[in-house]
């Protein structure tokens, strides 16, 4: 390691631990390097406008934030969690299944995990601890573990960085999520009902079918976006970036003309919660941009390949290598930093093994979303811990069932190409 390199590690790390936030360590340790190796500082400035100038899909972020922002104040969830109840809420674990089953609807609309998690995750926490027929720990632990399907699903705010950096097609990767994403929500059913015999939980309140057709038509509006959304792109008459601005625009519509569930002061509030997060993440994105420089200024990528070719790995193991390192890090570290600053060393890697890129970057982002459900730092644990009340220690229990099959899934994804590169291939990508 060069000793430039050792001072923006060194910054880095130090930072890092003391609680700076991760973009700002990200700048100062690009700072330090440049200074450290008697480069002009105004390089930094130099690299990040470039950047941001050649990346035109970084518009899609801040809109797919605003879509975000306004269905969680725009009453979409109540609708949605009717919706849900009305098809699984039923059986056994009723309300645990409508958990999964809503966040994978909301999925579609937000492609955060935590933005997941704190709308439709909390409500329906809340409604299963509600009179005692759910455990705190359990409600909260299944809120976390439906977060992660998320980002899994078309619009995916990861999925867009992803694609920004390795080169690939958004919409390739948007269909890749699909098949995974449907054998999480599965996977996570299938632990519940197992569960739910275990432990003795309670049925959910039956819902008459006369009331079907009106719940349906009350969702109707909310279930269109993702659809709207995928047409537009798949068809040819919208970029990803441009469909972002229409479903942003959509959202709008929805929770203020349509629905009528958010007024004026609503819309403030929401476009100011909007700035903040396109903030918070632009700054990350802009110490990204310094860091990538200094990697490819150190040749990092080019000694990470001569590694490798005088290693040998298999694919397999390479795969296998990637998948524990990322969920190592997803425990601590923030998906989009991860994204922008080991997807630029690895992708070159994938591809001298001949994995594909599309493959590779869904399990990737199924990596990092397990990991923010993974005791003892994730993430997501700590967000339901501070929105519910329940005891860490009764998360992290109950959640280990709920993890153990998305690891199924992780194992399965990452071995079978297929369950990613399918969808995509029968649409025309890849061929």
């Amino acid at each position: 390691m060069s000793p430039g390199l050792a001072v923006l590690m060194g910054v880095f790390l130090g930072l890092a631990v003391l609680g700076a936030p991760v973009g700002l360590a990200m700048l100062a340790a690009g700072f330090a390097y440049l200074f450290a190796t008697g480069q002009d500082i105004g390089l930094a400035v130099d690299q990040t406008m470039n950047s941001l100038y050649n990346s035109y899909i970084l518009i899609a972020v801040p809109m797919f934030i605003l879509v975000a922002n306004t269905m969680n104040t725009g009453g979409v969830i109540e609708r949605l969690f009717d919706f849900g109840s009305a098809m699984v809420g039923r059986s056994r674990g009723g309300l645990a299944h409508v958990n999964v089953v809503a966040n994978l609807i909301f999925s579609g609309m937000s492609g955060s995990a935590v933005a997941d998690a704190a709308g439709p995750g909390l409500v329906i926490a809340r409604m299963m601890m509600r009179d005692g027929r759910y455990s705190p720990g359990f409600a909260a632990a299944v809120s976390a573990a439906s977060a992660t399907i998320g980002p899994i699903v078309p619009p995916s705010i990861p999925m867009i960085f992803y694609a920004l950096i390795a080169n690939t097609s958004v919409g390739a990767l948007f269909l890749g999520g699909l098949l995974p994403a449907a054998l999480m929500a599965v996977s996570l059913m299938a632990a519940i009902a197992y569960l739910a015999r275990r432990k003795g939980l309670p049925r959910g309140q039956s819902v008459p079918w006369r009331a079907y057709p009106r719940i349906v038509v009350r969702a109707a509006p909310a279930l269109a976006l993702p659809v709207i959304l995928l047409g537009i792109i798949y068809t040819g008459v919208a970029t990803p970036t441009e469909a972002a601005a229409i479903a942003a625009f959509y959202a709008l519509a929805l929770a203020h003309l349509v629905y009528r569930s958010a007024g004026l002061k609503d819309l403030l509030a929401v476009l100011a919660q909007t700035v903040r997060n396109t903030a918070t993440v632009g700054l990350i994105i802009v110490g990204a941009f310094v860091f990538n420089y200094v990697i490819a200024a150190e040749q990092v990528p080019q000694a990470l390949q001569a590694m490798l070719a005088a290693w040998h790995p298999a694919p397999l193991t390479f795969f296998a290598a990637v998948n524990v390192i990322f969920l190592a890090l997803a425990c601590v570290l923030d998906a989009i930093t991860m994204l922008l600053v080991l997807v630029p060393l690895l992708v070159p890697l994938a591809v001298s093994l001949r994995l594909d890129p599309v493959h590779f970057g869904v399990v990737i982002i199924l990596n990092m979303m397990i990991g923010l459900a993974l005791p003892p730092h994730g993430l997501l644990l700590f967000v339901m811990n501070s929105l519910t009340g329940a005891p860490l220690g009764a998360i992290f229990r109950e959640v280990l069932p709920l993890v153990g099959a998305l690891l199924v899934v992780l194992v399965a994804v990452t071995l079978v190409p297929g369950l990613v590169t399918a969808i995509p291939t029968a649409f025309g990508y890849g061929r």
